[in-house]
C-alpha cells in the first residue's frame, strides 16, 4: 500500500472490503494490525512478492493494450500519471475507487486499487477487446453478404 506521503506499508488485506469502508485493516508483515483511512491512501498494490519491487516499471502501454476493459489514464493529486485497463462496467467505476490492471502484465503488481480520492482526473483512451456479437446478428451479416455475392453473378 502507499499512502499519499509516500511511505510504502507492506501487509495482507481482505480485498472484498475495499472501498466499502472509510479506513483499511491492514496487517503488516510484523504481525501488527493497522487502521489506516481510505483519503489518506494513494494506491493499493497486489504484488507476487514483498521481496520485489513494488512500483510498476512502466506507467504507460507502449501500445494498444490486448486485455478487455477500459484503457484509462489515471492523473493522481501529486500529478503523477499511470494508464491501466479497468473492467468495461459502469457499476464498478461508480465505486469509491478503480480497480486497475497495470501495463506491466509481467511485473510484480498484479493489479492494484486506487481511491478515487487519491485521483484528480481520469481519462478513457479506448475499449478494448473483441466485440461480440448475438448469433441473431451473425446471420443477418451472412444474409447481407450472400446477397452482395449475388450481385456480380449475374
Amino acid at each position: 500500500m502507499l499512502p499519499l506521503n509516500h511511505s510504502a506499508i507492506k501487509g495482507y488485506l481482505n480485498p472484498a472490503t475495499l472501498g466499502s469502508a472509510d479506513t483499511i485493516d491492514l496487517l503488516t508483515l510484523d504481525g501488527e494490525q493497522k487502521s489506516i483511512r481510505l483519503q489518506d491512501v494513494k494506491s493499493v498494490y497486489f504484488v507476487r512478492e514483498f521481496k520485489d519491487p513494488f512500483e510498476p516499471e512502466r506507467k504507460t502501454f507502449l501500445s494498444r493494450p490486448k486485455l478487455d476493459g477500459l484503457w484509462v489514464r489515471l492523473r493522481f493529486r501529486d500529478e503523477d500519471v499511470m494508464e491501466g485497463i479497468v473492467a468495461n462496467n459502469l457499476l464498478d467505476l461508480l465505486d469509491t475507487g478503480v480497480r486497475l490492471t497495470p501495463p506491466d502484465l509481467h511485473g510484480n503488481v498484479l493489479h492494484m486499487f486506487i481511491p478515487r480520492s487519491a485521483l484528480s482526473e481520469m481519462k478513457v483512451l479506448g475499449v478494448v477487446g473483441v466485440a461480440r456479437r448475438s448469433p441473431r446478428a451473425t446471420r443477418d451479416i451472412r444474409a447481407v453478404l450472400e446477397a452482395q455475392s449475388k450481385l456480380f453473378g449475374e
